[in-house]
């Protein structure tokens, strides 16, 4: 048996890599602490706590903080007009620092020194939930596998992985690995790596020129307490149906916006650790908010106060997308474009037609 490291707690998701990273990190001597972040991703929940004890989590943590992740980060982010490279709207970027905050706090007070993550050193999230961290809790020590040599030259591919998992009793599903990485919650879907590294992999309703195969009709998962300026209701006009919490609004655009096509997009984007990404990403609910707040702000906002807001929204923006959103920086952001908020009141009518 190894040495005892102390208690870490883990970002779990139930998945291969993070039910791997729980087994190697009881190899390693840690006292493994499970936790699994409820915010809106199709899961079932009760089975990811019966595995993570299973494979020898001394304790398992699934709560869900779906509303806070709506009302605490998703409506900031409205208030904000927020865009990364003027087309992300940062569904994934907003979640993190969320299930960060919630990390730490179990790690206090489970009294845990460390906290785990199974990001890979390639993207943006390793550096989300560490400075998230860092920032809620200085003296954290942040456990990264897929950056330790002993980790990653131990498991160079997905079949080591696998033949690991087999060695340990550790569940894998059956289903066909998906030819992407896919990362769902509350504010969207978002699909990347594998095939999509490929620009010619096309996402439209048919095989391209040569055989390039489409992404189309295999992705479409979403579509076919701030006090001021948030959204507060919404109504169909067509039934009538009106829903007014948060939470439960927010779904219902979803739902909606997502049988009308709306909110999906295919781009390339500057990736915080220097290299370029493509990514999916079908955000319904989270465009039609940004367009029902763009329109509100054009009948109330004063002219210069929109103009200096725009640039703070870039800035905002970029903060979030990097990991940045618990630094003294964006808090001072949120306030000055909390503060340009307050005359911003109004309904807005839309229509959702063909995306």
């Amino acid at each position: 048996m190894a040495q005892s490291k102390g208690t870490v707690v883990l970002a779990y998701s139930g998945g291969l890599d993070t039910s791997c990273i729980l087994v190697w990190l009881k190899e390693q001597g840690y006292d493994v602490i499970a936790y699994l972040a409820n915010i809106g991703q199709k899961e079932d929940f009760e089975a990811a706590r019966k595995k993570a004890l299973a494979l020898g989590a001394k304790k398992v943590y699934i709560e869900d903080i779906s509303r806070e992740f709506v009302e605490q980060f998703i409506w900031p982010a409205v208030q904000a007009n927020a865009l990364y490279e003027d087309r992300y709207l940062l569904g994934t970027a907003l979640a993190r620092p969320c299930i960060a905050r919630r990390l730490v706090e179990i790690a206090q007070r489970e009294g845990a020194q460390h906290v785990a993550h199974g990001a890979t050193g390639k993207g943006n999230d390793q550096v989300r939930f560490e400075l998230s961290c860092y920032a809620l809790c200085p003296k954290i020590k942040v456990v990264a596998p897929w950056r330790l040599p002993e980790f990653y030259q131990r498991f160079p591919g997905r079949r080591e992985l696998m033949d690991y998992a087999k060695k340990h009793g550790i569940p894998v599903p059956v289903t066909p690995q998906t030819p992407w990485s896919m990362d769902e919650n509350l504010m969207h879907i978002s699909y990347e790596a594998g095939i999509l590294e490929n620009p010619k992999v096309i996402d439209h309703g048919c095989h391209g020129p040569g055989g390039v195969s489409c992404v189309r009709s295999l992705i479409g998962n979403f579509t076919a307490e701030p006090s001021v300026c948030v959204p507060v209701k919404v109504t169909n006009t067509g039934d009538g149906a009106t829903r007014s919490s948060a939470l439960e609004l927010f779904v219902y655009l979803n739902d909606i916006a997502g049988k009308h096509g709306v909110g999906r997009i295919d781009i390339v984007e500057n990736r915080f650790v220097g290299m370029k990404s493509r990514g999916i990403y079908e955000t319904p609910a989270g465009t039609i908010l940004y367009h029902a707040h763009l329109d509100i702000e054009a009948f109330t906002m004063d002219r210069e106060v929109r103009k200096i807001k725009q640039g703070l929204s870039v800035k905002f923006s970029e903060l979030v997308y990097n990991g940045f959103w618990h630094s003294p920086e964006c808090e001072f952001l949120r306030e000055c474009i909390g503060r340009s908020q307050e005359p911003v009141v109004g309904t807005v009518r839309l229509s959702v037609f063909k995306g």
